[in-house]
């Protein structure tokens, strides 16, 4: 028997590794630190000459261009060597990234981001934190429910509030219409809940009403909720893009008329063509007085909760019973790091499972932290400490700026681009998103007016001179500038519209074919790329 003064000699912690032993060389531990800060550096370097040899924001290169290169690689061949490794990186990737913090970038919803966000990521990586339960995080947990609790104080929801972070705008709207439908339906009389005896008889008269021009991700999380596309009303929009209140009135009453349920209003702050933001103080009184779930889709707006300017332009997100916000948007972080928060905790557990392995049920009583118990993924990256790092360094009021200046910087441009006879916009800007076409005054074929402005973004992309984004408008070709970079100044957009007029004028004669993608060729000399004039910025 072994007396209690006894004890087993303990197992080294650091116990050697013959030289060139695979973990010495391959997994990252104590015995490759010097191999992980030699690469880590290369890595370094390889970004920085991309960056500084990039003369635009793309390469201009196109699928089936690029595709061969991939056809001839065998995956189960390993170069067996980082120097190669990198080589074939710089040659299918680097090369042709697209790159979001050039002046030139002005597509989607793609923003530079901050520094301390980069390093963030240089530590979180490599020791590879889990955040769904406190054995695997420790105080990450406390990290991202801190940022949780700081934006939730943000928005105004109240001390009941709480949330998680998500991948992104599209999973926050899922997650939300999930929690929303679970508990409209817990509330119905006879039904036990979805949990655990499914949709009850009556789903089909399940409704979710949104204006028309919002995220399609609403349309995909009715489908993915079993409820399908038709279950989701597309409210008309006024002259400002902004749900009209006189027609959501109108689709209710149509609603009650059927037998229909509304169980939830998705109001939009912030839409991806144009800026606009829903009226939020009159949708959130109209979900009081009936008793409808309010989710409020700030994923592009989200940022002006850190504006000194424009934080007014969310009145009313407070009373929302859920929200989601992208950081990787208007917080200026690296993709993905966004959240979905809810104005009462007790509604997280439409999304609780407690398995016995992970997260039981006896550990969260106990107080465990265990955030997978709120969220709809189980295994998550670390993703908060960007967010953590930006504010602790440089401080929210900072992105406030930037999105401002992203905010002005779009006004500058609506107002060049009215002063001018040959575009067509279609209306001032609500958040940082501009949508026209160029139309001189002696065009007026509409057929012809789409293909020159579709020639027009394919040139550009082409030449790898700009990156535009488009859309359409009742049924119209526009292209659209999303403007997310403080760094990007007048002068640069100023040139580039230019150079969007001049291409469309040599496409305005009828001999010119405008049937097929322009080959303009990918080797642009130095001399023919635009000129950025750069611009030391706050942000």
């Amino acid at each position: 028997m072994r007396h209690d003064t006894e004890f087993v000699t303990p197992i080294p912690l650091h116990r050697p590794r013959p030289p060139g032993s695979p973990e010495t060389l391959t997994l990252f531990g104590e015995t490759s630190l010097d191999a992980y800060r030699t690469g880590m550096q290369r890595c370094v370097d390889l970004v920085r000459r991309t960056l500084t040899q990039a003369q635009g924001p793309c390469s201009g290169i196109e699928p089936h261009e690029l595709q061969p290169a991939f056809e001839a690689i065998d995956l189960d061949r390993p170069l067996g060597d980082l120097d190669a490794s990198l080589e074939e990186v710089q040659r299918l990737y680097l090369d042709h990234a697209v790159h979001f913090h050039h002046p030139r970038y002005v597509a989607h919803l793609n923003c530079p981001i901050t520094l301390p966000s980069i390093l963030a990521e240089a530590i979180t990586t490599p020791l590879n934190t889990a955040v769904e339960t406190w054995d695997q995080s420790a105080g990450a947990t406390l990290i991202e429910q801190k940022l949780i609790d700081w934006t939730a104080a943000r928005i105004g929801l109240g001390d009941d509030a709480d949330g998680v972070f998500t991948s992104g705008g599209t999973q926050s709207n899922l997650m939300a219409l999930a929690i929303a439908r679970d508990s409209a339906c817990e509330a119905m009389p006879g039904h036990g809940g979805n949990r655990h005896h499914g949709l009850p008889p009556n789903y089909r008269d399940l409704r979710i009403l949104t204006s028309e021009v919002s995220h399609f991700s609403v349309k995909k999380a009715a489908a993915l909720l079993g409820l399908g596309y038709d279950a989701v009303i597309a409210v008309p929009c006024d002259a400002d893009k902004r749900m009209d209140l006189e027609a959501l009135e109108t689709a209710l009453k149509a609603c009650d008329e059927a037998g229909r349920i509304p169980f939830a209003i998705v109001a939009t702050a912030g839409t991806t063509d144009f800026g606009s933001i829903d009226p939020l103080p009159a949708l959130a009184e109209r979900c009081r007085q009936r008793g409808i779930w309010l989710h409020v889709d700030a994923a592009y707006g989200g940022g002006l909760l850190l504006s000194s300017r424009h934080r007014h332009w969310l009145a009313g997100i407070e009373q929302a019973d859920s929200v989601g916000i992208d950081y990787h948007k208007t917080f200026f972080q690296p993709v993905s790091c966004s959240a979905c928060l809810v104005r009462d905790r007790r509604q997280l557990r439409h999304v609780t499972y407690h398995a016995d392995y992970l997260n039981p049920r006896d550990q969260a009583e106990g107080g465990t932290p265990d955030l997978v118990n709120k969220s709809l993924q189980t295994t998550r990256r670390f993703d908060a400490l960007k967010l953590w790092m930006t504010l602790r360094t440089l401080g929210a009021d900072h992105l406030g700026d930037c999105l401002d200046e992203a905010i002005e910087l779009t006004r500058q441009t609506y107002r060049m681009l009215r002063a001018r006879d040959d575009f067509d916009v279609l209306m001032a800007p609500a958040l940082s998103t501009l949508v026209f076409r160029y139309r001189p005054v002696a065009l007026e074929e509409d057929a012809r007016i789409e293909a020159i402005n579709r020639r027009i973004r394919q040139t550009l992309s082409r030449r790898g001179a700009a990156v535009v984004a488009a859309t359409r408008v009742d049924g119209r070709f526009y292209l659209k500038f999303t403007l997310l970079n403080p760094m990007t100044r007048l002068e640069d957009l100023t040139a580039l519209i230019s150079e969007i007029a001049d291409i469309g004028g040599s496409l305005m004669s009828p001999q010119v074919s405008l049937q097929t993608t322009p080959q303009t060729s990918l080797q642009t000399s130095p001399s023919a790329r635009p000129s950025i004039v750069r611009r030391k910025t706050s942000c």
